[in-house]
């Protein structure tokens, strides 16, 4: 069965894709803000929602653990930077989560992002050593949570009789994405579920082709996600009117300095987005119902599913027979496109067999449609 996760926006939110202060529609990822979309997502049938990590956002732990009681089911993928905290104290936070939100906890470990943002948290170590800290820290943490007191020394970190008071129950997973060859040997060796940013298939199939191999070399299996913005509508007319829409109030000077930005990234994955357009607005849809036209000015994802629920559902199913199970959408704004996406693609996925159980019957939820 497929998973199907949601973004929570605790840097803020809007109806265009323009950079905060400069779009008219900005919402602030305020306390009653967040509830909301977690409440529709809790009640829609979404498994989880991932969470960023940075100071353009509010704290992951703290903004998730404060949703726990607003929700019955859903879980919360927290998105984490693994240099900015003890292992063992991570794995103590991860099996205190658990028990306060039974079991509601998916882990996100974050290694990238660009020098200045590291910087602000006094981290100056190379893109290679900032891997090699976080294998360190995941071989740790993944140790502590057996409950088997575990000593460490390596070139970051030195620890003695690592452990948490209890075991969680279930085991957090450690879902990590990274698309540079030192990313791709931490996720071999030491984690669950390796997400990579929409890319066309035939990208996408070759970066599970690869972590796949190497992972064989440890005697490991993983499991494979995908990171995608979606607009799903009734039929794909209005689909790609919205999808044009985003764009419509965005000039050539912003798309221009946003090229620019991505041209000196340090990120793999944020350069391999940046060239499936090119900084260019001619020919966005990359492949059938794939669109590259967020990525012009939104770093991170760049890509999103367009199209009619059945065209939505069905590029779904395309990347699933490719291998991937773990789906993690978004939208402008996340509460509506929450909505259209839960309300007209997931019953479809669910009629093919590919999703499991059905949407809360006694939803409480306001529909947008």
């Amino acid at each position: 069965m497929l998973k199907i996760h949601w973004f929570l926006p605790t840097g803020g939110d809007s109806r265009d894709v323009l950079p905060e202060g400069e779009t008219a529609h900005w919402r602030p990822p305020s306390q009653e803000y967040l509830t909301q979309i977690a409440k529709a997502c809790d009640q829609l049938g979404y498994d989880a929602m991932l969470t960023p990590c940075g100071t353009g956002c509010e704290d992951a732990w703290l903004a998730t653990a404060s949703l726990i009681a607003q929700t019955e089911r859903i879980k919360f993928l927290v998105a984490f930077r693994p240099g900015f905290m003890s292992p063992t104290l991570a794995a103590q936070m991860a099996s205190t989560y658990q028990r306060m939100s039974n079991g509601r906890l998916l882990m996100n470990i974050v290694t990238g992002a660009e020098p200045a943002e590291l910087n602000r948290f006094g981290d100056w170590l190379d893109k290679d050593s900032r891997y090699a800290r976080t294998g360190e820290f995941l071989d740790i943490m993944n140790h502590a949570l057996t409950g088997e007191p575990y000593d460490f020394k390596g070139d970051y970190y030195d620890v003695a009789g690592a452990t948490t008071r209890e075991v969680p129950n279930p085991v957090p997973p450690v879902y990590f994405g990274g698309a540079s060859p030192a990313a791709q040997k931490v996720a071999a060796e030491h984690v669950d579920v390796y997400l990579t940013w929409g890319e066309p298939p035939e990208m996408a199939r070759q970066r599970i082709e690869t972590i796949k191999a190497q992972a064989a070399e440890h005697g490991r299996e993983l499991t494979y996600g995908i990171r995608f913005h979606v607009i799903a509508r009734p039929t794909a007319e209005e689909a790609w009117a919205v999808a044009n829409g985003l764009l419509a109030h965005i000039d050539d000077d912003a798309i221009a300095a946003a090229q620019a930005d991505f041209k000196s990234t340090m990120s793999e994955g944020q350069k391999r987005m940046a060239e499936l357009h090119s900084g260019s607005r001619d020919n966005l849809e990359i492949h059938p119902n794939i669109w590259a036209g967020i990525g012009l000015v939104r770093g991170g994802a760049g890509t999103a599913i367009v199209g009619s629920y059945d065209e939505v559902a069905d590029r779904i199913v395309e990347y699933a027979d490719m291998g991937f199970d773990e789906f993690i959408l978004s939208g402008y704004p996340h509460l509506e496109e929450a909505f259209w996406f839960g309300e007209g693609v997931m019953p479809i996925l669910r009629e093919r067999g590919l999703l499991a159980g059905n949407a809360h019957s006694d939803a409480n939820v306001f529909s947008f449609r």
